[in-house]
């Protein structure tokens, strides 16, 4: 398989493992922030999930309804084992470039 993924896919399919089953769009966007500093727009971290959802490395489902968003049903979102060994792959590659460079 020769799936490399871009940044911005990195970062949400990372986000979308360390948060396991409450992982959605706010969500997501938040942890990437957090953990990055980067503003990540919310549009563009749905239009990421879209396509990673075309591409078969991440799945999503509607959970249940709840009462803080006034019964509004959340769409969850989790990287689908395509989407796992691709994100390995990747990484491994960024750090088979960054081999042998001082000071990294």
């Amino acid at each position: 398989m020769d799936r490399y993924l871009g940044e911005f896919e990195q970062l949400v399919l990372l986000a979308l493992l360390q948060l396991k089953d409450q992982a959605y769009g706010v969500t997501i966007r938040q942890e990437i922030e957090a953990r990055t500093g980067r503003e990540a727009g919310l549009g563009s971290v749905y239009k990421a999930l879209e396509r990673l959802e075309q591409k078969g490395l991440v799945t999503s489902w509607v959970g249940e309804p709840t009462p803080e968003r006034g019964g509004r049903r959340k769409k969850y979102y989790r990287a689908a084992p395509l989407g796992v060994r691709a994100l390995q792959q990747t990484l491994r590659a960024v750090e088979q470039m960054a081999s042998g460079i001082e000071g990294l």
